[in-house]
């Protein structure tokens, strides 16, 4: 207080100073020059972003990126998909094969990528990598859509939540980071319909648990939506594991293609009255989209989701719901409570 008090007190009375010659205008008045400044202080210019990249480098992850697409291919595959000439992915690959990073099957002539990858992928999924990659695209969902964003993957034959990012302090939090829940229900469902065939079978083959009464549990009913998400590519649920919880969820996928992630807008369903769930579906595809290239995937068209029309409803519209009938949501899932009046909003 005392060295800000006086630092105050000498700013407070310090002369004023005569504008200089070069800052008076034809009238004895002080006027701004070009850069805004009225003391005559000339701009500094702002200096241009180092650019600290190193081109051999750029290179070889161009090379890596498109060998675990197209991989195991040839080497002018290679060299194509990564768009540099063939000798220079030829030396490439051939420095990346002295170190375990990529293997080169000479009787089929291809290559692959080596067995050291996977060392450093565990330790990117022990370190959070995927967590700490999402989480500046789900600040912006969150922000965008007003709702909690979570993400969610697939461990082995159950999803975990990895990442909450809370638009706001007073909304529900549906869940906790590090929480498993099994597949079949909810946002996690998503994960299922892209996870390998042996675990669908492996999971539709237990005794499915039931959180709620709109919980679906039927493995045939089960399967048949299995084919429904991956053809539109997103997912609605309500209430099948937390009651009064809407979900809209969408996949992540990796450099290869591989559904990695499943992002989700969870929120109260009094603030996802129909037709605000569909609508919600771009804004998250969008998100995803973005966080699916920060993780080294390319604009594929088969990536597309089948992005729902809107609704056009009356300014009012009040309907009574039946358990197991659809409430406006892509995948007909009813509502909890019996003839619950819900008032659709436009």
């Amino acid at each position: 207080m005392g060295s800000r008090s006086k630092s105050a007190s000498k700013s407070a009375i310090r002369p004023k100073t005569k504008p200089s010659r070069a800052a008076s205008g034809t009238h004895g008045g002080t006027h701004a020059g070009s850069n805004g400044r009225s003391n005559g202080e000339s701009a500094k210019p702002a200096r241009p972003a180092r650019d600290y990249s190193i081109a051999a480098v750029a290179r070889t992850l161009d090379l890596l990126e498109a060998l675990a697409v197209v991989g195991p291919a040839p080497l002018a595959t290679v060299a194509d998909a990564a768009r540099c000439t063939r000798t220079a992915g030829f030396r490439l690959l051939r420095t990346l094969q002295s170190r375990g990073f990529a293997i080169q099957d000479e009787a089929r002539g291809v290559w692959r990528l080596g067995a050291r990858w996977t060392a450093l992928g565990q330790a990117a999924e022990s370190q959070g990598a995927l967590a700490a990659t999402a989480m500046p695209f789900m600040n912006e969902l969150a922000k965008a859509c007003g709702e909690n964003v979570y993400l969610h993957v697939r461990d082995g034959q159950m999803g975990e939540t990895v990442a909450i990012m809370q638009a706001d302090p007073g909304l529900r939090v549906y869940g906790e980071v590090g929480k498993r829940q099994p597949l079949h229900a909810g946002p996690y469902r998503l994960l299922l319909a892209h996870a390998p065939e042996a675990v669908q079978t492996q999971v539709l083959a237990q005794k499915l648990p039931r959180f709620t009464p709109a919980t679906r549990t039927d493995p045939a009913w089960i399967a048949a939506d299995l084919q429904r998400i991956r053809a539109r590519g997103y997912l609605v649920t309500a209430d099948e594991i937390s009651p009064g919880a809407v979900s809209v969820t969408v996949p992540v996928r990796d450099a290869s293609g591989q559904v990695v992630a499943a992002l989700c807008i969870s929120a109260a369903s009094l603030r996802m009255r129909p037709p605000r769930p569909r609508a919600l579906v771009p804004v998250a595809a969008d998100a995803a989209a973005r966080l699916s290239r920060g993780l080294g995937r390319r604009e594929d068209a088969a990536d597309a989701i089948s992005v729902p029309q809107a609704t056009t409803l009356p300014d009012s519209t009040d309907v009574q719901v039946r358990p197991q009938r659809t409430n406006g949501h892509s995948n007909g899932h009813g509502v909890a409570a019996p003839y619950a009046p819900v008032h659709l909003m436009t």
